[in-house]
């Protein structure tokens, strides 16, 4: 009994105490509660949706899924593979071009026995498959090989096909500012005359030889999709828009890892690169410094241009004979002989 009442007494003592001992409050006498207003964004780079009934998240079952930790490698893969066969629907948020777009194109033969290749078709897709871009070029020249088996582009794609320079000014608009993912996407990027920053660029056929997925440093598409997902592709004709995606799905498969060789083009690259550019623009003829642009820089298309990548809008002027890389003729100096020391034998 008197256990009880000491230990009755104890509790009284304890609870007199706590009313007496200072509460932790705000500056404005109210408990502070944890919140974080900074949004966080989704896998493609886009902002998440706004809180509604009415609206469709990117966890939704009937949205694209994302490559969330809680995604186990088993549905990751089940979904790309939904992806890369266009049995995916999309939102009206998954349809925007968002931070990353992929892009593939299919080639037409040219020239003797249609040796030399042309772009025929181009193709753009979204983190999410969604398609961007898909588009037939127009062709200058007389095809001699569609290369149908392997292109899957034939003589009537090119009645409603557009003229080069749209097609080239349309991706150029599109790429500005992503992050472009391709399979030897520096092909591609030459066929359109067009450069990207490398900061910016992966190329899942040299991740995937980088990161010893495989031992080959040239593996084809098809083959790394076999062995990643599991899937069959270029089985028959070609499609740019399968291709494309699937060189999304594997960037997906391997994004944490794979991104974290990105680095973000600063204003101090921009300016060394814009800075390189220029120097490429002139040309030294009779040591004189000759700018070899065919347009004003305000003018200029975007997407620049490198080295080994033509832009195809600058001219170089060279002597009739003269050959690339030949230096500059000099000027024969007249009675040069009276320059020379010692007597002149006759």
């Amino acid at each position: 009994m008197s256990k009880i009442a000491s230990t009755s007494r104890s509790s009284s003592n304890w609870l007199a105490l706590k009313k007496t001992l200072p509460t932790k409050k705000s500056k404005d006498g109210k408990s502070k509660k944890a919140k974080s207003h900074k949004r966080q964004k989704t896998e493609d780079g886009s902002p998440p949706p706004e809180a509604g009934p009415s609206r469709i998240t990117l966890d939704s079952p009937q949205s694209a899924p994302t490559d969330t930790a809680s995604t186990t490698p088993g549905d990751l893969k089940s979904a790309l593979k939904a992806m890369v066969l266009g049995d995916v629907p999309y939102s009206e948020l998954q349809k925007q071009p968002g931070k990353y777009l992929a892009l593939d194109c299919e080639m037409v033969g040219v020239g003797i026995d249609g040796s030399e290749s042309s772009l025929a078709r181009v193709s753009l897709v979204n983190y999410h498959g969604a398609v961007q871009l898909d588009e037939f070029v127009r062709q200058r020249e007389r095809v001699v090989d569609y290369r149908t088996q392997y292109s899957g582009v034939r003589e009537r794609d090119m009645v409603n096909a557009k003229p080069f320079e749209e097609i080239q000014t349309q991706v150029a608009e599109l790429l500005k500012d992503k992050i472009l993912v391709g399979h030897a996407v520096f092909n591609d990027l030459k066929a359109l005359l067009l450069s990207h920053p490398r900061p910016q660029t992966l190329d899942t056929q040299y991740y995937a030889w980088k990161f010893q997925l495989t031992k080959s440093k040239y593996i084809a598409l098809r083959n790394l999709v076999k062995q990643e997902l599991g899937l069959t592709i270029q089985g028959g004709e070609h499609s740019s828009v399968t291709d494309a995606r699937a060189t999304m799905a594997i960037f997906r498969l391997y994004k944490r890892e794979w991104e974290k060789n990105l680095r973000p083009v600063t204003a101090l690259n921009k300016k060394k690169r814009k800075r390189d550019d220029d120097e490429e623009d002139e040309e030294t003829i009779n040591g004189d410094a000759v700018s070899t642009k065919s347009s004003p820089s305000k003018n200029q298309f975007p997407g620049g241009g490198k080295k080994g990548v033509s832009s195809g809008l600058s001219t170089v002027v060279r002597r009739q004979g003269e050959h690339a890389g030949a230096p500059a003729p000099k000027t024969t100096k007249q009675g040069w002989w009276k320059d020379l020391g010692g007597k002149l034998k006759r």
